[in-house]
């Protein structure tokens, strides 16, 4: 071996045995958080509970950095721009790190190369509430409706390519139904076309559906994800019906890629304890969502299997961005 292979050789091995000595003392100082989302909505409110949380699990403080902008791209590419090295992470959420990928638009990272998924955090799925004047009381009896009337049943939702929109549009893509899609700046005037009429149908968070409910002015017919949600057992999954079908609002851990294996295990290890925490649990349900973790490796699945399912339904539904 001539001398500049063997010092390439040893400078890699110094560089290993520091990375293995420095993430043998993980976390030696304050991580940074960050949030690609303003102060004050969900995925900061998320951020600093599980932050909080994992201060206590791991022994070292967790400080929220909330990077906000170009619906989370901005956060999201700092994120994976910073040193491997586990002091700066990233609260991921499926628009960031599944849609946007998925919509064929230009974004400045790569959502699978990009990043060490750590694990999830919380998970919650949307209700499909529809206006009592609609004769519809199942999902059975929403596609038969649909069916030969094609956009003249419209749906509301928070805005283009969220979740609520895309949770219509996998329904029109998975039974060959046209339900008209119509946005709105947020959830409370999806609501209050709901309730006025405006529309016939939406997908909304579970906590903005229930007090409608509650009081006779929407129904509730079913929930978008995979199982039946603790919350309102006695309403079935769309996926009883529909074969595949599956929506929810995720958000998860990811470190920069190249970080070490074992500061991923620390950190994963101390987000399965954070959200094992009662008041996590209840924090989260509160907000409608279920505290959850799992590995590395099934969260990487999870995120790839999204951006599949999605540019599917961008494809099919001829959705853009631009």
């Amino acid at each position: 071996m001539h001398s500049g292979a063997r010092k390439a050789v040893i400078a890699a091995l110094c560089a290993l045995m520091v990375n293995s000595v420095c993430a043998q003392g993980f976390p030696a100082k304050p991580v940074r958080l960050i949030t690609p989302y303003p102060p004050g909505g969900g995925a900061d409110s998320a951020a600093r509970l599980i932050a909080q949380a994992l201060s206590e699990t791991l022994g070292q403080q967790f400080i929220v950095d909330n990077r906000a902008g170009a619906s989370g791209q901005i956060g999201t590419d700092a994120a994976a721009r910073a040193p491997a090295d586990g002091y700066t992470i990233l609260l991921g959420s499926v628009g960031p790190n599944a849609i946007l990928p998925a919509s064929g638009a230009k974004v400045p990272y790569d959502a699978l190369k990009d990043f060490a998924p750590i694990s999830l955090v919380a998970i919650s799925e949307y209700g499909l509430a529809v206006h009592p004047s609609l004769p519809v009381k199942t999902v059975k009896d929403l596609i038969a409706l649909a069916r030969p009337r094609p956009d003249q049943i419209s749906f509301g939702s928070t805005g283009v390519a969220g979740g609520p929109h895309l949770a219509g549009e996998l329904m029109n893509s998975l039974t060959g139904i046209r339900m008209l899609h119509v946005p709105y700046k947020g959830g409370g005037p999806v609501m209050a076309a709901l309730l006025g009429g405006e529309v016939s149908v939406s997908f909304s968070t579970l906590p903005t559906v229930m007090p409608h409910r509650e009081n006779g002015r929407l129904r509730l017919v079913a929930v978008t994800g995979p199982r039946r949600s603790a919350s309102v057992p006695d309403v079935p999954a769309i996926s009883e019906v529909i074969q595949g079908y599956e929506v929810t609002q995720w958000y998860g851990l990811l470190a920069p890629a190249g970080t070490d294996a074992s500061i991923v295990g620390t950190l994963n290890a101390g987000t399965a304890k954070a959200v094992a925490m009662d008041r996590v649990v209840k924090s989260f349900q509160a907000a409608g969502a279920t505290a959850t973790s799992n590995t590395p490796d099934a969260f990487r699945q999870l995120i790839q299997t999204e951006i599949e399912k999605w540019s599917k339904v961008f494809r099919q539904g001829k959705i853009s961005l631009n």
